[in-house]
């Protein structure tokens, strides 16, 4: 359930992304993903039970409280349903939708334990946040960069999260670490769009950016900072000690840094509302975190 808080962001900055705030066809697109999302958490459960039995037989499947026709039966009804709201939305996010879909169920039935794992599961939350941008504004580059911000992101995490049944990898936290601060670092940068003032307050000099973007670029650095410390040290104590415990925890962080990163990329794009809303997820998605973890 924790992890749930990550997804609506995803169609939320793919809609600040496309530079229209979000409507009604953004709403479908988030209901869409969460349907999606929802059949991806359980599929996966459903194809690792018998991994699940060995390593965490506490599981709803290995445990017996969820039979396998029953998690199979509500995974291809989620997915069903998912690419019904999304086909509300538009012709263009029911494409994006199947890509989604089929991305999801690759990963989880085959590409998840090759070396293609991580990437699918990268091309995964991309695909998510040009789902809302596709459903809220016509067709645009403008989306890509974010899109691709956010898939450099999970593709670390995921990275990590190969090994956090058994730990032993230095060199995946290490990596996620090295992927997160330029994230950070290229997500914190003013789009190519903001210009300055055409008009200098003194001759001779660059002129002063106008109040309302030094206040918008000043938060996008905060929230961009925000976003980099969540998973940080959790990352910099799994690579100096890659015990399982410790790369489970950094792996629930770097899950969690997702909203604060999507905040960044909704303030980046000049949608200050739906950064602020993001942001505001945040300590709900941790507490909940505490009872239930989001991996």
């Amino acid at each position: 359930m924790s992890a749930l808080f990550t997804v609506p962001g995803d169609a939320l900055a793919g809609a600040a992304a496309a530079g229209t705030r979000p409507n009604r066809r953004t709403l479908l697109a988030v209901c869409s993903s969460l349907c999606l999302y929802e059949a991806g958490m359980t599929l996966n459960d459903w194809a690792d039970r018998d991994e699940d039995a060995l390593d965490r037989p506490h599981r709803p499947l290995p445990s017996g409280r969820i039979t396998p026709r029953a998690a199979l039966t509500a995974s291809v009804a989620l997915t069903a349903a998912g690419l019904g709201l999304a086909a509300r939305a538009g012709r263009p996010s029911l494409v994006v939708a199947t890509a989604l879909a089929a991305t999801v169920w690759s990963y989880d039935l085959h590409l998840k334990h090759t070396p293609a794992g991580p990437a699918a599961m990268a091309a995964a939350r991309g695909l998510d946040l040009l789902l809302g941008a596709t459903a809220t504004a016509p067709l645009s580059p403008r989306p890509l960069p974010s899109a691709a911000l956010l898939a450099a992101h999970t593709w670390a995490v995921t990275m990590v999260s190969r090994h956090e049944t058994r730990g032993g990898s230095s060199r995946a936290p290490s990596l996620a670490l090295a992927a997160t601060l330029g994230v950070a670092v290229t997500a914190a940068r003013p789009r190519p769009s903001v210009r300055r003032s055409p008009s200098p307050s003194v001759p001779g000099r660059p002129a002063a950016a106008p109040l309302g973007v030094t206040a918008g670029r000043l938060l996008t650095a905060v929230a961009a900072a925000g976003y980099a410390r969540t998973p940080a040290a959790p990352y910099l104590h799994a690579a100096l000690h890659p015990s399982p415990p410790l790369v489970q925890r950094s792996v629930g962080a770097g899950i969690r840094a997702l909203i604060p990163l999507q905040a960044t990329l909704a303030l980046r794009a000049g949608a200050p509302g739906t950064g602020l809303a993001l942001l505001a997820l945040a300590p709900l998605a941790r507490a909940l975190a505490r009872k239930v973890s989001p991996t």
